[in-house]
This record gives structure tokens, C-alpha cells and sequence, in this order.
């Protein structure tokens, strides 16, 4: 156990109760005010009983002076244990622990020391390659004691933590964990609540694994701050091949230094960006990084803005990427005019196999300039169009007919033709 307990006090939590400066504080004390009647512990555990190595309660002025020495020695204001108090902590008393292989044991005193409740799924299934916690409610400390084993294990590869209103600090657990385990390759976060806090812990993980293949961050209330730690590490990381921040709160800033780090991005295959609100130059720059992006197959920007100029944009990369495949941009204010441009882009290209552009007002004559583009393309590689809610009109569906003709296995939906449910006249 003598490893167990320094991996536990060095990578998990020490890391994520030092002092991080005035933003980590503040994180600390909201998440404090949010709990509301939890006990405030430490590795040892209530924040005011500190007690010597052989069990007696300190006096106040022995423990005044040996505070005063640790606040010298490491910088913070909160009570924090030595090496030798948090070895003897851990030792069962008068007896050498067993060798510990599944971590059972090592998770068990970590939930004694954060004083939560174990979670009786994760000590059943810790030898599984396959490991789901989601909707468990383990909250920050319950997460913090679940990422203490998690640093040895070797057994896990893909970790479903989805919806455990972990917030930041949760989430730093997990980060500085997933800088130490090599084996973890898939990771759902999603539905956190991890905040920009957590979005930075986060950024700082992925700098350093070299593992993690695929990551979702869905629903993590992430802002534009979150996109400034992010931007960084996507350009950093070159393992990380599927990442989803669909559902946050990124706006026109995330959008540009989330594109300033696609176009440098050597290692995502697949990105989601949907259910934001990316728009404006946000959008504008997106695209751009996304036309000189050398590896992404699919991206997911539904349910954003990017209207006329976005759409333009979008053109443009579709002219210089060659390997996008599946691009979605339903949903995105994009008129008829912006229709079009991106169309010019659809001309040339020689990669992209499905497009949604369902629920934009493009209206009939959008829909049948993308068509005609792909009629003009020989190299088109197109497969499936996607137009719905999107009404058309006969003319859209002469060309339909003729387009077959050149690209039998060419799939088009759209939202019905005009005029076809009209009543017959007597």
C-alpha cells in the first residue's frame, strides 16, 4: 500500500487542494456554498481536529506552531498533513497491509479520509475494461475518492462518469488522475458541471496524456474562458481523435480560438461543437480552421449561428479541405444567399459524403443550388443530403431525378414537395 498512498497523496489530493490562486479559491468557496451543510475535510479528516501520529489531540499551541511551519512550507492557508502523518494515517495499526492489485482497498480508506459513502458498482466492476458510473451522484468528493485507485488501475479502458454533478473540483481529480494512468483511452464527462475551473484542469491533462483516444465534455456549461485552455492543448495533443463540447456556452470568442487550434490540430478525426453559440467571427474563423484542418472526417456544428457569413466561410474551406466527409450545419440561420456560397465550395470538393443543412430558411432555391453543384462536380463524392423540414419545389425535383442519373446512390431528404398536399379541386 506504501505506493497506493503516495500516489494518492501526490497526484490526486494534494493536486486538487492546493492552492491554485485567486480563481481556484473562488471556485473552492462557491462549491463550499452550494454544499451548504457538507463537512469541510481534509486528508485526515474534519477541518479542525488535527491530531498527532499517535492519536492525542495537539494543544493549541503546538498546533498554532506546527500550522504556522506547514503554511511556510507549502503555501497554503488550510491545515495540510506532512509525509509522515499521511503515511501513519494510512497504515492500519500494529498490522503491514496486503499487497492491493484490484484497489479495493486504497478506494475504501480514500472514503473513510473524504468520508463519503463507497460506491458499491465501482468495487465490483474495477477489473472490467468497460466501466459505467453514470447518474451515480457521487458529487466532488465522491469523485475524488474514485479517481484515487484509478491512477494504478490497469484494468479499465473505457470510464462512463456521465451526470455525477462533479463541478470543478471533481473534474481536477479526474484530470490529474488521467495524467498519471496510460490505460484509460475512452472518458465521458459529459453533464458535469465542470465549469471553466474544470475546463482548465481538463486542458492541463490533455498537455500531458498520451493515451485518451476519445473525450465528452457535453453539457459542462463551458464559456469562452474554457475555450482559451482548451485552444492550447488541442494544439498540444496529438492522440486525442474524438472530442464532443456539444451543449455548452461557447460563443464568438471560443469559436475563434477553438478554429485558431483546429487549423495547427494533428490528431482529431471527429469533433462536435453542436448546441452552442458560435456566430459572427467566431463562426468565420471556425470555418478557416476547419480548411486547413488535415485530419477531421466529421464535424457536428448544428444549432449554432452562422447565418450568411459563416456559410460563406464554410465554402471557402470546403474549396481547400480535402478529407472532411460529414458536415453538419443544420440549424444555423443560413439564408438562401449563404446557401450558395457554400455551394461553390461543393463544386470542387472530392471528399464530403454527407451534408446536413436541414431546418436553415434556404428555402427551395437554396436547396436546388447545392444540388446543381453536386451535378457539376464530377469528382463528387456525395451520398446523402440532407434538407429537412426544407420544402421544395417541382423544378428541385427534375433536377433530383436528372443528378440520379450521374449519382444513382445519391440520397436526398427534405421536408416534401410544394403543392403535394393540397386538396384536389371538384
Amino acid at each position: 500500500m506504501v505506493h497506493g498512498k503516495t500516489l494518492f497523496k501526490e497526484t490526486v489530493l494534494h493536486s486538487v487542494l492546493e492552492d491554485g490562486g485567486e480563481e481556484a479559491e473562488s471556485e473552492k468557496l462557491q462549491l463550499e456554498e452550494q454544499r451548504g451543510s457538507w463537512t469541510e475535510v481534509d486528508m485526515r479528516g474534519p477541518k479542525d481536529h488535527c491530531s498527532r501520529p499517535d492519536g492525542n489531540a495537539l494543544d493549541r499551541g503546538e498546533r498554532e506552531g506546527e500550522e504556522e511551519v506547514k503554511e511556510k512550507e507549502l503555501g497554503e492557508e488550510e491545515c495540510v498533513n506532512s509525509d509522515e502523518d499521511y503515511d501513519t494515517d494510512l497504515e492500519l495499526e500494529g498490522k503491514d497491509e496486503a499487497y492491493d492489485p484490484t484497489g479495493q482497498a486504497c478506494y475504501m480508506r480514500a472514503c473513510e479520509m473524504l468520508q463519503v459513502f463507497p460506491a458499491s458498482n465501482f468495487l465490483r466492476h474495477l477489473q472490467n475494461e468497460d466501466l459505467s458510473m453514470m447518474y451515480r451522484g457521487l458529487g466532488p468528493q465522491g469523485t475524488k475518492a474514485l479517481a484515487v485507485p484509478l491512477v494504478t488501475n490497469t484494468s479499465i479502458l473505457r470510464l462512463n462518469l456521465r451526470d455525477n454533478w462533479m463541478e470543478g473540483m471533481g473534474g481536477a481529480a479526474i484530470a490529474e488522475m488521467l495524467k498519471e494512468n496510460c490505460y484509460i483511452t475512452e472518458m465521458d464527462l459529459s453533464d458535469n458541471n465542470l465549469g471553466d475551473y474544470g475546463a482548465r484542469a481538463i486542458a492541463g491533462m490533455l498537455k500531458e496524456n498520451s493515451t485518451l483516444v476519445s473525450l465528452n465534455l457535453s453539457g459542462n456549461h463551458f464559456t469562452d474562458r474554457s475555450a482559451e485552455h482548451l485552444g492550447p492543448a488541442l494544439i498540444t495533443n496529438t492522440k486525442l481523435q474524438h472530442l464532443n463540447l456539444s451543449y455548452n456556452a461557447l460563443g464568438e470568442r471560443a469559436g475563434q480560438t477553438l478554429g485558431d487550434a483546429l487549423s495547427e490540430n494533428t490528431g482529431l478525426k471527429s469533433l462536435s461543437l453542436a448546441w452552442n453559440c458560435i456566430r459572427g467571427r467566431g463562426a468565420v474563423t471556425l470555418a478557416n480552421g476547419l480548411g486547413g484542418n488535415i485530419l477531421l472526417t466529421t464535424v457536428d456544428l448544428s444549432y449554432n449561428g452562422f447565418a450568411k457569413e459563416g456559410a460563406i466561410a464554410l465554402g471557402q474551406a470546403l474549396k481547400e479541405n480535402n478529407v472532411l466527409e460529414e458536415l453538419n450545419v443544420s440549424n444555423n440561420r443560413i439564408p438562401p444567399e449563404g446557401a450558395i456560397h457554400l455551394a461553390m465550395g461543393l463544386k470542387v470538393n472530392k471528399t464530403i459524403k454527407y451534408l446536413n443543412m436541414g431546418r436553415n430558411p434556404i428555402q427551395s432555391a437554396g436547396c436546388y443550388g447545392i444540388l446543381k453543384s453536386i451535378q457539376e462536380n464530377p469528382d463528387s463524392a456525395m451520398e446523402t443530403l440532407d434538407f429537412t423540414v426544407i420544402t421544395v419545389n417541382q423544378e428541385f425535383e427534375d433536377l433530383y431525378t436528372a443528378v440520379k442519373e450521374i449519382f444513382p446512390a445519391l440520397t436526398v431528404n427534405h421536408g416534401g414537395r410544394i403543392g403535394t398536399f393540397r386538396k384536389a379541386k371538384p
